[in-house]
């Protein structure tokens, strides 16, 4: 008995499922089924290879095979006794404990014709018209219609293992994304090619017509069920929400939804055992598609590949970083630096490597790059990053390093151990005493601070302020001292304003577009020169080799005009004198501005400091509601990886 299974009789309602009498008609076609059984992580890769060197690889049959093959490593563990068709063979010979399920031909058959005739079976296409540029919107909805229908009425949505079509067979049951993914999936069975996934970074829908023009919703998104479907996600893009990524979204052709379905597998056993056959076997398909460059416009598909290399790295493979720095250069080229978890995959690398100031600077280039959102409770995924980040991780980071910082100057005749920990410890020490550090910490909470200005829904509280006060005082007064703050005066609210809103109640998107100079003006001529480009575009720019984006979503070929000199804009700078060779920090938001004295101070005023940060967001002339009080969970670093 291979080690970690038990013996059960019937694990899975599979076969139950599955008539007998199904298997007469099989769909796949006898290119497909040579490749059959699928035996260990080779099989199923030789499949894929197979599938995406064609104009259309078989969404419906990959999902199924990866359903079925993660249904049986991660969902029921076991080795079924008396299921036909379902044996496992060891990984590698003379390796028991490593056992991967064989995929019969004849199972997977009963399952692709059982989708297949259910879609086609539902969907009259006489009935509907066909635009010359491909499907219409009625004929999206109605296969929409189809896939909702076919779920279980009740059943917990964001339970694991239920995003492939494997579960849509066997169990009736799929969570948003891959209620979007099997509709995607049925156009194709239809032969509707111009039907293509789209993803933000946490919501999934549907594009179509000519050049994939035309949007409708057709799932949920959150823990609402509102249908929404057969509506265009125009609205949520006007809002600049950040569950729509202002428009900035990816839009998959077929092999990226392979990529997709690929960054779905779910590993986990439980909430403390991952498969390490499923992981395994997705790092390999990963691999498939981003030596195939089919990764090159998916950042998240990029982080998730830098990770697993992380964790189990292969010879001779890309480094994670690398990769890393890949997916960041993905997210500016293609969707103008609009995407948040490039630099949350990145902060991830250097936070575990305890790489302090990297990790700083990866997360305060997200907050600058989420500053230019309107906050919404859709948006509340985000939030809980952020949150976490603010008031669990950061603060950990820099308690730890003070720690390793402390033991270190404590420590100086220990031999084997402290030889192993001294190159750890001179970084921890430099970290709190390096000035850079704290000027990407305020960058971060400088975003943060922005990103609740103008939206509807409040970010800041006080749990915020604790957690604040905590992390700059980790800071001596010399090091922040060393930091030079910038702030830019807010404009009048007057007619040749680029909002159109009203100025006591509008959102002051205009406003904030014409504020943004991401960068201070040119400092004094020395060696600081370029630390005092806002401190991350120095290492992110420098790591990523990226260009530096203007929050604003100016690109940066029109910033670097304005870096150049800001006499154009009528609004005063206001400037502490500089410091020579420290970094410089323009302040966006006006809470942040508010407390330019009180980050230099020679003690940190934490009662001050907390009254700035937790007051309303008001800045000239605009109201915002009360903040309420909130309560989310601290699992930033031990939340599931994001499958979009």
């Amino acid at each position: 008995m291979p080690e970690g299974f038990v013996r059960v009789g019937r694990p899975a309602p599979v076969e139950e499922r599955l008539g007998a009498g199904e298997e007469g008609m099989m769909g796949l076609r006898s290119a497909q089924k040579k490749f059959f059984p699928l035996r260990g992580i080779d099989g199923i890769v030789r499949l894929f290879e197979a599938e995406l060197q064609k104009p259309e690889p078989d969404l419906a049959l990959l999902s199924l095979v990866l359903g079925f093959v993660e249904h049986f490593l991660a969902v029921n563990r076991v080795v079924p006794a008396n299921v036909p068709g379902v044996h496992f063979e060891p990984l590698e010979p003379g390796c028991p404990s490593s056992c991967f399920p064989t995929v019969e031909l004849g199972l997977l058959s009963a399952m692709y014709e059982r989708f297949t005739a259910q879609i086609r079976g539902a969907v009259d296409m006489s009935q509907y018209r066909r635009p010359a540029g491909g499907s219409s919107r009625e004929l999206v909805k109605k296969v929409s219609d189809v896939i909702w229908n076919s779920l279980s009425r009740s059943y917990f949505k964001d339970r694991a293992h239920i995003q492939s079509l494997f579960s849509l067979i066997t169990g009736t049951k799929l969570d948003s994304s891959g209620v979007a993914f099997a509709v995607v999936a049925a156009c194709q069975v239809l032969g509707l090619r111009d039907v293509h996934l789209a993803l933000s970074e946490d919501h999934a829908w549907v594009i179509f017509g000519k050049g994939g023009e035309e949007t409708a919703e057709v799932t949920w998104h959150g823990k609402g069920n509102e249908d929404r479907r057969g509506q265009t996600v125009s609205a949520g893009v006007s809002e600049r929400s950040w569950l729509y990524l202002k428009g900035s979204y990816l839009k998959c052709n077929r092999n990226m939804e392979v990529a997709f379905m690929v960054c779905a597998i779910n590993p986990s056993v439980d909430l403390h055992t991952d498969s390490t056959e499923l992981l395994q076997l997705q790092q390999r398909l990963l691999w498939v598609l981003y030596e195939r460059g089919d990764l090159d416009r998916y950042p998240m598909a990029l982080g998730t590949l830098a990770d697993l290399e992380d964790q189990d790295p292969i010879p001779g493979k890309d480094s994670p970083l690398s990769i890393h720095l890949k997916a960041v250069n993905s997210a500016k080229k293609y969707y103008n630096n609009e995407h948040i978890y490039p630099f949350m995959f990145l902060a991830g690398y250097h936070y575990r490597h305890r790489n302090v100031r990297e990790a700083l600077g990866a997360w305060a280039e997200a907050s600058s790059v989420m500053q230019d959102y309107n906050y919404f409770r859709e948006d509340e995924e985000i939030y809980k990053e952020f949150f976490d980040i603010a008031n669990d991780v950061i603060p950990t980071l820099l308690k730890e390093t003070a720690a390793a910082a402390e033991s270190s100057e404590e420590g100086g005749d220990r031999d084997e151990g402290a030889e192993k920990d001294q190159p750890r410890q001179a970084a921890a020490l430099s970290a709190l005493q390096d000035p850079e550090c704290f000027a990407h910490l305020l960058r971060f909470y400088d975003g943060i601070c922005k990103w609740e200005e103008g939206s509807p829904t409040p970010v800041l509280h006080v749990g915020w302020a604790t957690y604040l006060v905590q992390s700059l005082s980790r800071f001596e007064a010399q090091v922040r001292q060393k930091v030079t703050i910038i702030t830019k005066e807010p404009e009048p609210l007057d007619d040749d304003d680029q909002s159109s809103d009203d100025p006591r109640e509008g959102r002051r998107r205009g406003p904030r577009r014409e504020s943004k100079a991401e960068d201070p003006p040119p400092p004094p001529a020395q060696p600081a020169a370029p630390p005092a480009q806002t401190a991350l575009p120095k290492k992110v720019g420098g790591e990523g080799g990226g260009r530096r984006r203007s929050s604003t979503g100016v690109r940066a070929s029109d910033l670097e005009g304005k870096q150049r000199g800001t006499s154009p804009s009528p609004t005063p700078l206001a400037q502490q004198p500089l410091v020579p060779g420290g970094p410089v920090v323009t302040f966006h938001s006006e809470k942040m501005k508010g407390m330019k004295e009180l980050l230099s101070a020679a003690k940190v005023n934490s009662s001050a400091i907390k009254l700035q940060l937790t007051a309303q967001s008001q800045v000239q002339m605009k109201r915002q509601k009360p903040v309420p009080a909130g309560d989310y969970t601290l699992s930033f670093m031990k939340r599931q990886r994001k499958t979009l």
